[in-house]
Parts: C-alpha cells; sequence; structure tokens
C-alpha cells in the first residue's frame, strides 16, 4: 500500500505543477469576476460585450473543468490511499494508471499556454515572387486552411480577398475561430515556399512560388490592447472593386493608421464604414499584439513598426511536388511524404511538431 500512496502523491505533485503552468488560479479569478459581469441587472444592455463575456465564459469553463475534475480525482484515490485498506490495492492502482493517462492527455494543452493561445486566429496570406504560379500558390494555401479548421469544427469567415489577374488571388485575410485557433497556428507564421511543374507555363517547366503566411491572434476586446485615440490616424474613402452599387458610391472604406508604428490597416469589405472601422481596429490590435509578442515591450509606443522586407526571408516550409514529393518543416524538421494529404488540411502532425519545438527553445 505504501508504493500505491507513493505513486499518487507523485501525481498529485504533477498536477499541481501543470496548474501552475497553466496559471490555473489566475483563470479560476477571471472565471470568477466575468461570472459577476454576466449576473449584473445590465448585463445585456451592451448586447455585443454581452457576447463576448460568455463567449469567453464557455472558453473558460472548457478549459477548467477536465483539469479540476482531475485534481478531485486524484484527492479522492489520495485519500483513500491513507486508509490501509489493503482490499482496494487493485482498484486503486487501476485507478492511478487512469488517471495518469488522463493527466499526459491533458498535458498537451500546457504548449498553449501563451499569452494569446486561446484566442481566435486572423490568417492573411500574401503571393510572392512568382507571378501567376505564386497567386495560385496563396490560393492552395487558402483552401489548405481553410479545410484544416473545417477539420477542427473551426467557422472560418473571409475578410478580405484580392483576386489574381489570372489566377489564384493575390491577397486573403480570414477570421478562423475556435478554440485555441491562435495558439494552434501561431507556427504557420512565415514563407512557404512551392516547387512544381507550373500549370501555367507552355513548356511545364519546374518552377518556384512563394506565398507569406501571417497569423495573428484576434483580439476583438479592446480592453485586451488599449489603444490611445490620439495614435490613431482614420482615413475614409470610396470602396473600389467588387461589392455592388451602394458599396462604390460610399465612402465605405476605411484606412486606419497607428502612428507610432506606421502600421496601416485598410478595410472595404462592408457596406458599412461603422463596420469596415470595427474590423480594421480588431486586425490593427491584433498586429500590435503581434509586435508586441516579438519585440517584449508593454508600452505600444515603445513597439518598432514590422520589418516586411525581412520576413520574406523567413522561409519556414517547403513542399515539393516536383521531382519528388515531400513536405518538409526548415525549423522542425518534421517532414511528410504525402504534400497532396498535407494540402487537404492535414496539418496536425506539423502543428505539433512546432509546438514541441517551441517549448523545446
Amino acid at each position: 500500500m505504501h508504493e500505491i500512496e507513493v505513486a499518487v502523491q507523485k501525481l498529485e505533485a504533477d498536477v499541481t505543477s501543470a496548474l501552475e503552468k497553466l496559471k490555473f488560479d489566475d483563470l479560476q479569478k477571471e472565471e470568477s469576476h466575468l461570472k459577476a459581469q454576466s449576473q449584473l441587472p445590465d448585463f445585456w444592455q451592451d448586447s455585443s460585450k454581452a457576447q463576448r463575456v460568455m463567449k469567453r465564459l464557455g472558453a473558460l469553463d472548457a478549459r477548467l473543468q477536465p483539469w479540476t475534475q482531475l485534481r478531485t480525482e486524484v484527492k479522492d484515490v489520495l485519500e483513500l490511499t491513507k486508509t490501509g485498506d489493503s482490499s482496494l490495492e487493485a482498484e486503486l492502482q487501476k485507478q492511478i494508471t487512469e488517471l495518469r493517462t488522463r493527466l499526459e492527455a491533458q498535458k498537451d494543452e500546457l504548449k498553449l499556454s501563451g499569452a494569446f493561445d486561446d484566442h481566435d486566429a486572423i490568417l492573411s496570406i500574401h503571393a510572392g515572387a512568382g507571378g501567376t504560379d505564386a497567386q495560385d500558390w496563396a490560393h492552395m494555401l487558402q483552401r489548405m486552411y481553410t479545410r484544416w479548421a473545417e477539420k477542427q469544427g473551426y467557422k472560418v469567415q473571409l475578410i478580405e480577398e484580392s483576386p489574381g489577374e489570372e489566377a489564384g488571388i493575390k491577397s486573403v485575410t480570414l477570421a478562423i475561430d475556435g478554440s485555441f485557433a491562435y495558439g494552434k497556428l501561431q507556427g504557420e507564421h512565415g514563407v512557404h515556399r512551392l516547387v512544381r511543374l507550373s500549370p501555367f507555363n507552355a513548356d511545364n517547366l519546374r518552377q518556384t512560388s512563394f506565398a507569406k503566411v501571417e497569423v495573428l491572434p484576434k483580439i476583438d476586446q479592446p480592453a485586451d490592447i488599449e489603444i490611445d485615440e490620439k495614435d490613431l490616424k482614420i482615413d475614409v474613402y470610396r470602396s473600389g472593386g467588387h461589392g455592388g452599387q451602394s458599396v462604390n458610391t460610399t465612402d465605405s472604406a476605411v484606412r486606419v493608421t497607428h502612428l507610432p508604428t506606421g502600421i496601416v490597416v485598410a478595410i472595404q469589405n462592408e457596406r458599412s464604414q461603422l463596420q469596415n472601422r470595427e474590423t480594421a481596429l480588431t486586425i490593427l490590435r491584433s498586429k500590435l499584439a503581434q509586435l508586441q509578442l516579438e519585440q517584449h515591450q508593454d508600452n505600444l509606443r515603445e513597439l518598432k513598426g514590422p520589418n516586411e522586407q525581412a520576413a520574406w526571408g523567413n522561409q519556414i516550409r517547403s513542399y515539393v511536388l516536383h521531382p519528388y514529393k515531400q513536405v518538409k518543416d526548415l525549423r522542425t524538421r518534421y517532414e511528410s511524404s504525402e504534400p497532396d494529404a498535407v494540402l487537404d488540411g492535414d496539418l496536425d502532425a506539423f502543428i505539433g511538431a512546432y509546438l514541441d519545438h517551441h517549448m523545446g527553445s
């Protein structure tokens, strides 16, 4: 019985360590604070804020409940071991094994304990060098991430799209909403390289194309990233391109410039100027949050503007369709010999390898 008691004490210590890494107490305090807000009489007067609070409460409950249950069950088993009843040994050993298995499975979540890992994501794709081939490659990446998100049960919303002249897209911005969407997708940020026989070349020559993927945590709560209005320059102008007659004849497009960093976000997708402004501010907050993570600055005024040119050299993964078939991540060295499956959204192994690599670095 002593060995079993030692085993369950070790299990309890490991659970406690995991809860500390998860910042469990802080998350519980946040949950209590939001629950108190939700019970105020005027809570639903601001429906959009109320919906954000309820969404956050749902996410916190989904995150905390399995750990609360695991901790309670471990304590129950520890109490039973202290009775000294040898007839319980086999049952207790079985329970300890099951609890240990659950702990190891739940510890995967510790890889997603960054400041914004539990947020939704904003994912943008920009075609790089390579003309029509690169624009087609950007469209293939859009399909890959959309398929992956759908397999996760996530919601994908098109924010902005600039179509290519002949095929594909010049750029696209997607909102991907789901549990830990940013945490899982953050490792996709960088330049993706495709090698294949060009379908747009009369000689069917081998072509190398590049596209840049940008992944941001979706910051739709202004309190998460507070921007001083004096630091913003907001311009409105007439939308161009598709969108219908009412879009093209009103000043509905919005361009927001963050003066300290020089970041510019322009949105003309919605019919309403107000909607475009809110979307632009959400993306701006998201970009500033990403810069904070990269530059380790608390004060937004201390942030330096993003170095777009350097980002193009930040190649993270190669997809080779000819003369052989391989997808290889250049940071983790993880590779797959099934690029068709990867391009159909089979990304979990690459995401897992990045999170393991990121934790170890």
